[in-house]
C-alpha cells in the first residue's frame, strides 16, 4: 500500500485530500498542531507536530518511517495567511509566515528526501495565486508563497534523476475555514477564511483537481478558474493582472 504524508493534515483541503486518496487505495499520515478528531486506523495515521519545531519534526518523521514501508507522496498543505497593509507589518509577523509556510516545507522536504527517492515518489507543494503573482494586503504571504514555489520548482531538477516527481499546485480560494479565521492581532488568520474571496471553491473540488493533476504529471496545476485566468492573464501582462486583481479584491 502507497503512503501519502500530508502536513495541515486536520485541515479542510488536507483532509479532503487524504479522503480521496484513501478512496484510491492509499493510506494518510496527517500531520498537524492540532488532530483532534481525527481517527487512526489502517489507512489513517493522524500524527501531532509542530513543523517549526526541529524535535517534534524528528521524532514525527522517525514515527512516520518506523509505521511505513515507504512514503510515496509528501503534500506540503501546512500554512497560515496574513492580511493587512504592509506599513502594518512587523518583521515578527514576516519571520512567523516563513518559519510555517516556507522552513516548515523545506525541512519536512529534507527529513522526507531519501525515503521519495527511494519509491520514486513525489514532493507536491500546495502554494497559491499568490505564489506566482502579487495579492492585495497579502505581502508577507505572497512572499513566503513566492519563495515555497521558488523552491520546489528547483528541487526538481535535482530530484529528478532519482526518479523522484516534484509538482506545485497552486489554489485560488479554497473555503477551508470559512467562519473560522482566528484573526490574530497581527493579521495572521487561518487559511480559506478571507472575506474577500473570489469564486470559492470547496475543499473536496479543490482536493479532485489537485489530484487530477498529479496523476497526469503536471509540474504546476492551477486549482479553480480563478487561479487558471489569473495564471494566464498574469504571464501575459502582468500590469493588466495587477489592475484587475487590486479592483476586484479591493472591492469586497
Amino acid at each position: 500500500m502507497k503512503t501519502a504524508v500530508i502536513s495541515g493534515g486536520n485541515g479542510g483541503l488536507g483532509r479532503a485530500l487524504s479522503a480521496q486518496l484513501q478512496a484510491r487505495g492509499w493510506r494518510t499520515v496527517l500531520l498537524d498542531l492540532d488532530v483532534s478528531g481525527l481517527e487512526t486506523t489502517d489507512i489513517q495515521i493522524p500524527v501531532a507536530c509542530d513543523l517549526t519545531d526541529a524535535e517534534q519534526l524528528s521524532s514525527a518523521t522517525a514515527h512516520v518511517l518506523d509505521a511505513c514501508a515507504s512514503v510515496d507522496l509528501v503534500i506540503y498543505a501546512a500554512g497560515i495567511t496574513q492580511i493587512g497593509a504592509f506599513e502594518d507589518l512587523d518583521e515578527t509577523t514576516l519571520r512567523k509566515l516563513f518559519e510555517i509556510n516556507f522552513f516548515a516545507a523545506v525541512n519536512l522536504a529534507k527529513a522526507f528526501l531519501v525515503p521519495v527517492r527511494q519509491s520514486k515518489g513525489t514532493h507536491l507543494a500546495l502554494s497559491s495565486v499568490a505564489g506566482f503573482s502579487p495579492l492585495y494586503h497579502r505581502t508577507a504571504y505572497a512572499a513566503s508563497k513566492h519563495a515555497m514555489e521558488g523552491f520546489f520548482a528547483s528541487l526538481r531538477s535535482e530530484e529528478a534523476r532519482y526518479g523522484v516527481t516534484t509538482q506545485i499546485a497552486a489554489p485560488s480560494f479554497v473555503a477551508t475555514n470559512i467562519g473560522n479565521e482566528d484573526r490574530q492581532s497581527d493579521g495572521t488568520t487561518r487559511p480559506g477564511s478571507a472575506k474577500d474571496g473570489i469564486d470559492v471553491m470547496t475543499p473536496e473540488a479543490a482536493a479532485e483537481v489537485i489530484l487530477r493533476g498529479v496523476g497526469k504529471g503536471k509540474d504546476f496545476i492551477p486549482v479553480g478558474r480563478i487561479a487558471r485566468l489569473s495564471y494566464l492573464i498574469n504571464r501575459l501582462s502582468p500590469s493588466l493582472f495587477q489592475r484587475i486583481m487590486v479592483r476586484n479584491i479591493k472591492g469586497h
